[in-house]
C-alpha cells in the first residue's frame, strides 16, 4: 500500500514548489523538523487532494484514489457528490448519473487532458463524455475546475472535470494488481461483478525509460426502479352542474354533425373544444387556459365560463400511472499507455481508451385514467372528497376507468475509442514544447419496441394522496390485472436510432520562462479541432393495432411481475404484461404477428452536423512580492456547417454558422501567510448548443394517450453559443499538513441561454394517428445570473487518544441564489413577454458531511449528502396545474470499509443508500401548489452492498 510521509511544515513546502511553478511560496519555510507522520488509504487520498487544490492556478478540488482500483466510490459521479458545489440530479437506474456543479450542468469533459465525449441519445447528442460509463477502477484522480485559465477549453459554464488514468512511468518497475467486487441491488437481488486488473511494467533504457501499461476494466448493475405518479391536474364540472346526460363530447370531430347542446353531466371533465358546444361555422371554443404559471384557480368556488355562463368547478387528476421498470447494464472499458523517456529533456507517450455501454431495460406501465364521468350512479356527490378548504379532488370513486398496461424495451449499446500521441520537450532551460494528436470515434445505437393491452374495469377507488405523497388506488376486482383473458392486446410501438460521432484534434502549448522580475512565464497554444456529429431516425410509421385476447398470445409473451414497491404503497402490486424481454429476442416475429415489416423501422440520416474549432492563447504569470498572478487571453473561431434530412418527406436542406470570440482571463493569489491565501478570478467561458438542439427535424409521437394531439420535438439551426462573465473569490487556510478551511463567493453572469418555447401545429402525412402536435424547439431568449458561496474543510486532528487517532473529518456546504429569464409564448410560439424563474436542477442549499477512519490498515468513510428542493422541469403547458415540477429534498447514507490484511492485499465492503431514500416530485410555482395537495412521481431507491478484495504485487 503507498504511503505518503510528511516530516515538516518545510517538507510540504517544498512538495508544493516541486508540483508547480506558479505556486511558489514567497517566504523562506520554517526548518523546524516536526513529528513524523505518515498517513495512508483514505487520509493519503484526502492530502493529495488538498494538495491539487493548494498548488493549482483555478479553484480547483481534486479527488485522488486511494490505491490501485481504489477511488473512495463506486463511480465517478457518486464520488464527485462529496465536493462542495456539486450536487446530483439523478440517483436512478441504480447508480447516481446527471452532475450540477455550482447550479450549472454544462461541464466540459476531459480525459488526461483530452476533451472527450460519448454519443448518446438527446439531448446531450455527443457534447461530453458519460462519466458514469468510466469504473472507478481505471481512475488515478479527478480534477474539477470551477475557474478557467486562458490555456484551458473555452467551453463549459459550469465547470470542466478532467479525469486521469494511470501511466506506466508512475511505477518504478513491474506493477500487477487485481481488483474484485460483488454488488446487490436489493430491490433485484442479483449478484453484480465489477472486475478490473492492471499490468504494467517500467525497463531502464540507455539513459532513459520505456514503458507499457494496460488497464481492463468490466462491471455489470441489474436493478429495479419502482415509480407511481398521480397525473396532472384538470378541470371537472362540480355534482350539481348539468341537466342531462349525453354520450359525446371531445372525442367528437367538430364537424357540426352533432346538435349543439350545452348541457353537462355531474363531474363532468371540461375540454377544450368541445364541439357540442360549437354553433355552425365558428372555431371550437376555449373555456380555460391551460398551462399558467401557477394553474387553474384552487379556491372553493371558483368557475369556468362557457357559453357566457359561469360554472362552477373541480380540479382533480386525468389518471394514475406505476412503473416496474428494471434494466442489465454491463460496462466494458480498457486503457493502453505505452511511454518512452529518452532523457531528462524528452518524453512520448501513445495511449488508447476504450468505453463501452450495453444495456436492456424493461419498462412494465401500468397505465389508469381516472377522469371518466360517465357511470356515477344516482348519487354523483357521494363518490369524491375535496382537501379542506380547496376545490381540489383528494378521493374519488370512477366507474368503467380505461387502462392500459404496457411492455416497453430497449436495447442500447455505445462503443468510444481516443487514441492519443503526445511529445513533451524541454528545449532549453527557459524554453518547453508540447504538441498532442488524439482521434475520437464514438457510437450509440437504440432500438426500442412496445406492446400495450387494454382493458375497462368496472370501476376504481382513488386517494391521490394517501399519505407522504404517494397515492392510493384499487380496481373492483384487483386479481383480475392478473388474468390474461381479461386484456386485450393493443398498438404495437416502435424505434430505432443510431447517434455517431468523431473529432480529429492537434494541440501544440509551449511555456518561456521569462527571468526573476515581475513577468515571471510566459505561455502560449494552438489548437484545431474538427468535429462531427450524426443522428440517424426512422421514419415515424404508424401504431398497428391488433385487438385479440391476450390470452391468445404465444408462450413467453406474457410475464407478471410481483411485490410491486415493496409495501410502500396501498396499490395493486402484480399485474400480466407483455414481456419486454420477449419483444427484444422475437421483434420479428412480433412484428410479423402485427403484419408490418418484419425487418422494422429502417433508418435515415437526419442530420450531420461539423464543428470545426480553431484557437490560440497567449498567457504570463506575474509576481510582485506576496502577490501572485496570471493573465490570459484566449481566441476561438467556431465554423458549423449543417445538412439536415426531413424524415417525413425526405427532403434534404442545409444551414452554416460561423463565430469567434475572445476570452480573456484573470487570477490574482496573494499569500498572506505561509498557510493562508487569497485568490480572486475572472474569466469568460462559452456554453455550444448539444449538436441535436440544431437538428430543424422533429422527432413526433401519436397521440398515446387520447387527449387529441401528438408531441414532438425539434431543433433550431440558428442557435448562438451562451456566454458567461464569471466572478470568485476565494480564502483558504490550511492550518495544519492534512487539514484545511476554504471559502469561496462567486457569481456568473450568462447572456443566451437556450430554452423550450412549445407551440401546436398541424404536421400532416406523418403516418401516425394524428395530425395535431405540439412541439418544443430550443431558442436563445433566456438571460440568468447565479451566484452563491461555497464551504469546505477536512480536519485530522493529532491530539486525540488510542484508537480515535486516525479519526477525521471533511464536509461543504453550498448555498446558490439563481435568478433566469423565461419567455412567455402564444398558442403560435410566439414570444409575448418574460417571467422570472430559479435555475433548473438547482437547489439553494445543499451539503455532505463524511466521518473518516484511517489507522492500522482500516479504512472507513461514513458520508451523507443532503440537497434541498430544487426546480426539475417544467411541464408541459396543456394541463390546469402549476407548471413547475419540483423534487423534494434529497438525501443518501453511505458507507465504504476497507482494510489492509496485509501490504498487498484488502478486503472492502460498500453500502450507498444505507437510509432507502424515495425520490419524490410535485408540482409547483411559486406559492401555488406544493407537495401535499398537487404531489407528483414518488420513485423508490434501492440499497446498494459490496464486497470486494484488491490485490497488488
Amino acid at each position: 500500500m503507498a504511503k505518503l510521509v510528511i516530516r515538516s511544515a518545510s517538507a510540504m513546502a517544498a512538495l508544493s514548489l516541486s508540483m508547480s511553478a506558479f505556486a511558489q511560496q514567497t517566504t523562506t519555510p520554517q526548518t523546524t523538523e516536526l513529528e513524523e507522520v505518515i498517513v495512508s488509504g483514505v487520509r493519503e487520498s484526502l492530502v493529495q487532494g488538498l494538495e491539487n487544490k493548494r498548488n493549482s492556478t483555478q479553484v480547483v478540488e481534486s479527488i485522488v484514489a486511494e490505491d490501485i482500483g481504489k477511488l473512495p466510490d463506486n463511480n465517478v459521479v457518486e464520488a464527485l457528490q462529496r465536493i462542495s458545489g456539486i450536487q446530483i440530479t439523478d440517483r436512478n437506474s441504480g447508480e447516481a448519473e446527471g452532475i450540477v456543479i455550482r447550479g450549472l450542468n454544462d461541464v466540459t469533459t476531459t480525459w488526461n487532458g483530452r476533451n472527450v465525449f460519448t454519443a448518446s441519445p438527446p439531448p446531450a447528442s455527443a457534447r461530453g463524455l458519460a462519466l458514469q460509463d468510466i469504473p472507478a477502477n481505471l481512475i488515478s484522480k479527478i480534477d474539477v475546475y470551477k475557474t478557467r485559465a486562458a490555456d484551458q477549453l473555452e467551453t463549459g459554464l459550469a465547470g470542466q472535470i478532467d479525469v486521469s488514468t494511470r501511466r506506466p512511468l508512475d511505477f518504478d518497475g513491474l506493477e500487477l494488481s487485481l481488483n474484485a467486487r460483488a454488488t446487490t441491488q436489493e430491490q433485484r437481488e442479483d449478484i453484480d461483478p465489477n472486475l478490473s486488473v492492471l499490468v504494467a511494467n517500467t525497463w531502464d533504457v540507455g539513459e532513459g525509460r520505456f514503458g507499457v501499461l494496460a488497464n481492463a476494466s468490466y462491471s455489470r448493475v441489474r436493478y429495479r426502479d419502482q415509480s407511481v405518479t398521480a397525473g396532472a391536474l384538470v378541470p371537472f364540472l362540480t355534482a350539481n352542474a348539468g341537466a342531462q346526460p349525453n354520450g359525446y363530447g371531445a372525442a367528437d370531430n367538430c364537424d357540426h354533425t352533432r346538435p349543439y347542446n350545452p348541457n353537462w353531466v355531474p363531474l363532468e371533465r371540461i375540454f377544450n373544444g368541445d364541439c357540442r358546444l360549437t354553433h355552425p361555422g365558428e372555431d371550437p371554443p376555449q373555456f380555460w387556459q391551460p398551462g399558467t404559471d401557477t394553474g387553474l384557480p384552487t379556491a372553493p368556488g371558483s368557475t369556468i365560463t362557457m357559453d357566457g355562463t359561469p360554472y362552477e368547478y373541480y380540479l382533480g387528476r386525468d389518471a394514475l400511472f406505476a412503473s416496474d421498470f428494471e434494466g442489465d447494464r454491463e460496462r466494458p472499458a480498457a486503457t493502453v499507455a505505452v511511454q518512452w523517456a529518452p532523457n531528462d529533456t524528452s518524453e512520448y507517450t501513445f495511449e488508447a481508451f476504450y468505453q463501452g455501454y450495453r444495456e436492456e431495460t424493461f419498462n412494465n406501465l401500468h397505465f389508469t385514467f381516472a377522469d371518466w364521468w360517465g357511470s356515477l350512479g344516482s348519487d354523483p356527490g357521494s363518490t369524491f372528497t375535496l382537501y379542506p378548504g380547496t376545490n381540489l379532488i383528494k378521493t374519488r370513486l370512477v366507474g368503467d376507468p380505461f387502462g392500459f398496461n404496457s411492455g416497453d424495451a430497449t436495447k442500447s449499446d455505445t462503443d468510444t475509442f481516443v487514441y492519443a500521441l503526445n511529445g513533451k520537450w524541454q528545449l532549453s532551460d527557459k524554453f518547453s514544447l508540447s504538441a498532442d494528436l488524439s482521434l475520437q470515434d464514438s457510437e450509440y445505437n437504440t432500438r426500442f419496441i412496445a406492446v400495450r393491452t387494454e382493458r375497462v374495469p368496472g370501476g376504481i377507488a382513488v386517494d391521490f394522496n394517501a399519505g407522504n405523497g404517494i397515492p392510493s388506488w384499487h380496481f373492483d376486482n384487483d386479481a383480475e390485472m392478473l388474468d390474461p383473458n381479461d386484456w386485450t392486446v393493443g398498438a404495437l410501438f416502435q424505434n430505432r436510432g443510431r447517434q455517431k460521432g468523431g473529432a480529429e484534434t492537434l494541440q501544440i502549448d509551449g511555456d518561456y520562462q521569462l527571468g526573476d522580475g515581475v513577468f515571471r512565464l510566459l505561455s502560449f497554444g494552438v489548437r484545431y479541432d474538427d468535429r462531427s456529429a450524426e443522428s440517424f431516425s426512422p421514419r415515424p410509421t404508424p401504431e398497428p393495432f391488433l385487438g385479440r385476447n391476450m390470452s391468445t398470445l404465444p408462450s413467453g409473451m406474457i410475464t407478471t411481475n410481483s411485490g410491486f414497491f415493496d409495501g410502500e404503497g396501498d396499490i395493486p402490486t402484480a399485474w400480466a404484461v407483455v414481456n419486454g424481454y420477449y419483444l427484444l429476442d422475437h421483434a420479428a416475429d412480433v412484428r410479423t404477428l402485427y403484419g408490418v415489416d418484419p425487418a422494422g423501422p429502417q433508418l435515415l440520416r437526419a442530420f450531420e452536423v461539423k464543428e470545426r474549432t480553431a484557437s490560440a492563447y497567449v498567457q504570463t504569470d506575474i509576481e510582485v512580492g506576496k502577490l501572485q498572478g496570471q493573465f490570459g487571453l484566449r481566441y476561438v473561431s467556431v465554423d458549423t456547417p449543417m445538412q439536415f434530412t426531413n424524415v417525413i418527406t425526405g427532403e434534404r436542406s442545409a444551414a452554416k454558422k460561423s463565430d469567434s470570440e475572445l476570452l480573456p482571463s484573470l487570477t490574482l493569489r496573494y499569500a498572506v501567510t505561509d498557510d493562508v491565501n487569497v485568490r480572486f478570478n475572472y474569466g469568460e467561458t462559452l456554453r455550444r448548443p448539444n449538436f441535436f438542439d440544431l437538428n430543424s427535424n422533429f422527432a413526433l409521437t401519436g397521440d398515446l394517450t387520447q387527449v387529441g394531439y401528438g408531441s414532438g420535438s425539434g431543433g433550431n439551426p440558428d442557435l448562438e453559443a451562451a456566454t458567461s462573465k464569471n466572478y470568485d473569490l476565494t480564502g483558504e487556510w490550511y492550518f495544519a499538513t492534512d487539514s484545511a478551511v476554504y471559502a469561496t463567493l462567486f457569481r456568473r453572469d450568462i447572456d443566451g441561454l437556450v430554452v423550450p418555447l412549445t407551440r401546436r401545429i398541424t404536421i400532416p402525412n406523418t403516418g401516425l394517428n394524428t395530425d395535431s402536435f405540439v412541439v418544443t424547439q430550443p431558442v436563445n431568449a433566456s438571460d440568468g445570473t447565479l451566484e452563491g458561496i461555497e464551504l469546505g474543510f477536512v480536519y485530522f486532528p493529532d491530539y486525540l487518544p488510542g484508537l480515535l487517532q486516525g479519526l477525521g473529518l471533511t464536509g461543504s456546504f453550498t448555498k446558490l441564489d439563481s435568478e433566469q429569464t423565461v419567455p412567455l409564448t402564444n398558442s403560435a410560439g410566439e414570444i409575448v413577454g418574460e417571467e422570472k424563474s430559479e435555475f433548473f436542477g438547482v437547489s439553494d442549499t445543499s451539503y455532505n458531511i463524511t466521518l473518516a477512519y484511517d489507522r492500522a490498515g482500516l479504512g472507513a468513510r461514513l458520508s451523507y449528502v443532503w440537497r434541498d428542493d430544487f426546480k426539475n422541469n417544467n411541464e408541459a403547458r396543456l394541463f390546469a396545474n402549476p407548471i413547475g415540477i419540483w423534487r423534494k429534498s434529497e438525501a443518501s447514507l453511505d458507507l465504504q470499509l476497507s482494510y489492509n490484511i496485509t501490504d498487498d492485499l484488502a478486503v472492502s465492503f460498500d453500502a450507498v443508500n444505507l437510509t432507502e431514500e424515495m425520490q419524490q416530485a410535485y408540482y409547483a410555482f411559486g406559492s401555488a401548489g406544493g407537495p401535499d395537495t398537487m404531489n407528483f412521481q414518488n420513485l423508490l431507491l434501492s440499497r446498494s452492498y459490496a464486497i470486494g478484495v484488491r490485490w497488488r504485487l
